[in-house]
């Protein structure tokens, strides 16, 4: 009868359009992680970094282009996983999602452009813009937090229909990014800015968060 539908019963049930291009955004970023390799620390100075681009200049170009092209499919991907949350939890994550859109190419085109004149790159010129590009990992922790909470909640609430564990998982990554604030004061080893507990520790949780979230959705996700 009309109207007496439940909310379990409303809305399409998966998406592979939404396992393709979460696949597809994984696949880029390894390869932007993998074209950059290990890059110069905080506590590297300025001629140190001027040989790292020297040396590296070619892999930069390969992390820039990888996220410029990854960028409208984890545009496309982030609208798909929207549709899976009610309002305004919806909103909240979109919000953090835009946010890590715009502050990963406002990072990538500074990595690019220290690159593109390597050879004529000036020793404290480069340490200095360097240092504004590696606090990308610190300030990103607030990004990633506003858009991994809303779903983490309603997940350990069993709203939305989303599984407990991804609560679980999200509140574990939730945690270490709240954790990660820290590289924000940090100046040498684990937690300086840009360095492994953001490249590596951080950036590893979320995406696996993220990735399963995606998964999850494009198998058994349900539109709101």
């Amino acid at each position: 009868m009309p109207g007496s539908e439940t909310p379990h019963d409303q809305g399409k049930v998966g998406s592979p359009a939404l396992v393709a291009t979460a696949v597809a955004t994984t696949i880029l970023y390894v390869v932007a992680m993998v074209a950059m390799g290990t890059p110069p620390s905080a506590a590297d100075t300025g001629t140190q970094v001027v040989a790292w681009f020297g040396e590296h200049r070619d892999g930069v170009r390969w992390f820039v282009w990888a996220w410029t092209v990854g960028a409208p499919l984890a545009a496309l991907e982030f609208t798909l996983l929207r549709r899976l949350l009610p309002a305004p939890h919806r909103d909240m994550f979109l919000i953090g999602a835009v946010a890590i859109l715009v502050a990963s190419a406002v990072q990538a085109w500074t990595w690019g452009g220290l690159a593109l004149h390597a050879d004529r790159l000036d020793p404290a010129t480069a340490r200095t813009v360097l240092d504004v590009a590696l606090f990308w990992g610190p300030v990103l922790t607030g990004a990633t937090v506003t858009m991994m909470a809303p779903v983490t909640l309603l997940a350990l609430r069993g709203h939305a229909g989303l599984p407990w564990w991804l609560g679980a998982l999200g509140a574990v990554a939730v945690a270490e990014q709240a954790v990660e604030t820290v590289t924000i004061f940090g100046t040498t080893g684990f937690t300086e800015p840009g360095g492994a507990m953001n490249l590596q520790l951080g950036a590893g949780l979320v995406g696996v968060w993220l990735l399963a979230f995606a998964i999850w959705g494009g198998v058994r996700g349900r539109v709101q």
